[in-house]
Order: structure tokens, then C-alpha cells, then sequence
């Protein structure tokens, strides 16, 4: 198995502490004026999504971990997992809500596909596309005299609830950043 050492460690790199894999979120090559140099990095679990920091010395050696990401897609919710099958194989796995996250689930709809990183055959996390394109299922209406620059409640298809501006009416299609949860704009 290949290994890390303090030379190696950039921005994106992931690496294997304690039988966890761990993603490089940020990081500092320190040379004091007397000793050796060191990193400092903050390091960003792929299973829990906790960050925390770690200091990096000369001999520190870590292992690159068996990582493998897979396209699947998105089937539904039997009310204890959600169900997802490999589009290749067509293999099924079932991750639980807490496995998938809600803000991940919010913006899930049947059918969708969606990246899920397996670490030695067991799935740690799920990323669907950063922008969406959902339906609006409820909105209140427009009346006259609301402003321009307001916004208002809307609930889409999938169940999340953004602000959207005023003229975005019940039934119209909108795109949606997922990793901020807002409203982009309409979509014809």
C-alpha cells in the first residue's frame, strides 16, 4: 500500500489515521528558525465530516486509503433506508438517513444519481450535483404590492424549502444550489 509522507501533503490529498480516512482541507509548511520543519493541516474526516487538526513531523508516514466512488442512482425510501442501485451492475445497497445527511437528503428526488464513496466496500458518504433542478410544489400566492427584492417560502418536490422571489409561482421549475439550499433561478 502506497504511504503519505510531510512532503506529500497538498490541499485535496486523503489519507488513512487510525483506520479512517481523512481528506486535506487546509494546510501550513512551518519552518521555525530553530528545529525542524513541520506541517500543521486541518483534516476533514470522509466518514463523520468532523474536521480537526493534526501536526505533521519529518518521519510521520500515513497510508493512502482504499477509496472507491461509485455513480448510483437514487430509487426511493422504504422508511428505514434509502435505496440506491449501481447504474453499471445494477446492485443495491440501503444507507440509512444519518449515513446520507439531510442536507444531502433534502434536495434527493427518485431517480436522481448521486456519488457515493466506498471505504473498504462500505459506503461513507453520498454528494449529489451542486445544482438541481426541482419543481415547486407550494408557494403562497402573489398579491399586489409585494416588492420586488422580497422573497417568500417554497416548498419543492422533494420536500426542501427555499426562499424564492416573489414572481416564482406554484408549479414552475427552479434550479437550486444544494450545498447552500437557495434558489438560482427559473428554469423553462
Amino acid at each position: 500500500m502506497a504511504t503519505i509522507g510531510m512532503g506529500d501533503i497538498k490541499k485535496g490529498v486523503r489519507l488513512e489515521i487510525d483506520g479512517n480516512p481523512y481528506k486535506v482541507v487546509e494546510f501550513l509548511h512551518v519552518k521555525p528558525g530553530k528545529g525542524a520543519a513541520f506541517v500543521r493541516m486541518k483534516i476533514k474526516n470522509l466518514k463523520t465530516g468532523k474536521v480537526i487538526e493534526k501536526t505533521v513531523h519529518a518521519g510521520d508516514k500515513f497510508e493512502v486509503p482504499e477509496l472507491e466512488q461509485k455513480t448510483m442512482q437514487y430509487l426511493y425510501d422504504d422508511g428505514e433506508f434509502l435505496q440506491f442501485m449501481d447504474t453499471t451492475t445494477f446492485d443495491q445497497i440501503g444507507l440509512t438517513h444519518e449515513q446520507v445527511g439531510k442536507e444531502t437528503f433534502d434536495f434527493m428526488i427518485d431517480g436522481m444519481e448521486a456519488e457515493i464513496l466506498f471505504h473498504n466496500g462500505q459506503a461513507i458518504s453520498v454528494e449529489i450535483p451542486q445544482t438541481v433542478v426541482l419543481k415547486i410544489v407550494e408557494t403562497p400566492p402573489n398579491f399586489k404590492g409585494d416588492s420586488q427584492g422580497g422573497k417568500k417560502p417554497a416548498t419543492l418536490e422533494s420536500g426542501a424549502v427555499v426562499q424564492v422571489p416573489f414572481h416564482v409561482l406554484e408549479g414552475e421549475k427552479i434550479k437550486v444550489d444544494t450545498v447552500e439550499g437557495k434558489y438560482l433561478e427559473r428554469v423553462k
